[in-house]
């Protein structure tokens, strides 16, 4: 088992297959699911946005989108329950890729939204966006690492007109520098943002840099479990690591999971606006 430098264990191979099942199969016993937890989070946030601006259809940005699961869950109303027996499953382990997304295109046609959503994924695997976007989950991607490059003509267009950036675990490793260039990319616009970070990673840099363009960010006070350790020595070197940096692990990473906050920023002449997280996220949902 291979560790990163923050004490996690790595998973690098997962996010650049052909198709979702070894990332399925790599995170069922890990419980992973945040997700299926930011889904209510970012629906509200999404449906914020449509009222306040009065657009139709939102063009949504998401940061680290592997293989498009934010993307099926707010589209299609899939559930992770429902992605982990789609993929994960023995059954489906000798299933070619072309059948398997021959069912996703069913999915995705047979599960429109009641509302409209343009979802533009933004990665460094071009096999994961491939796949999300021959599936149809996507409706644009990016193939571009912003770390360490700024977007090309092409990739600014792309990004452009982008009304909500969302992310599920990225920033920590996704850092201040690809949002400020997502920001960059939009000209004047500045589209809301709805980021669910590991609480391991310290989201004042990313804070500080969004607030010179602009923005005011709060945290939510809910934390949200992401996943299981993967073993007793990832859990030693990401509580070191805590430790490092201040952050107490008590009841929450030293029971045995990772926990993630969310962190949601918006202009400053949008902050007067309703405020997702103050209240039960699933009550538009009833």
């Amino acid at each position: 088992m291979r560790f990163d430098a923050t004490g996690k264990v790595s998973l690098d191979h997962i996010y650049d297959q052909p198709d979702p099942r070894t990332y399925f199969r790599a995170l069922r016993p890990l419980d992973y699911g945040v997700p299926q937890q930011a889904k209510p989070y970012f629906a509200k946030f999404i449906k914020e946005y449509r009222e306040s601006r009065r657009v139709a259809v939102p063009k949504v940005l998401d940061i680290g989108c592997s293989y498009g699961i934010n993307a099926a869950l707010l589209k299609y109303d899939a559930t992770m329950d429902e992605l982990y027996a789609r993929y994960g499953d023995e059954e489906r382990a000798s299933e070619s890729r072309e059948a398997l997304l021959a069912r996703d295109r069913e999915l995705a046609r047979s599960r429109r939204p009641p509302r409209a959503i343009r979802f533009v994924g933004l990665d460094t695997s071009g096999s994961a966006l491939s796949y999300a976007l021959e599936a149809g989950f996507l409706d644009a991607v990016v193939h571009a690492d912003l770390e360490r490059h700024e977007p090309t003509p092409r990739q600014r267009a792309e990004l452009s007109g982008t009304d909500l950036v969302i992310s599920t675990g990225c920033v920590g490793y996704v850092t201040e520098r690809t949002l400020t260039r997502v920001v960059r990319a939009q000209g004047v616009h500045r589209p809301w943002m709805a980021h669910f970070v590991l609480r391991m990673f310290p989201f004042d840099p990313v804070e500080r840099a969004l607030a010179g363009l602009g923005y005011r960010t709060v945290r939510v006070d809910e934390v949200f479990r992401q996943r299981r350790f993967a073993s007793p020595q990832e859990q030693a070197l990401v509580l070191d690591s805590m430790s490092a940096a201040g952050v107490d692990p008590r009841g929450l990473e030293a029971e045995g999971w990772l926990y993630a906050q969310l962190y949601l920023s918006r202009p400053h002449n949008d902050i007067t606006g309703p405020r997702t997280g103050t209240d039960d996220p699933n009550r538009e949902q009833s």
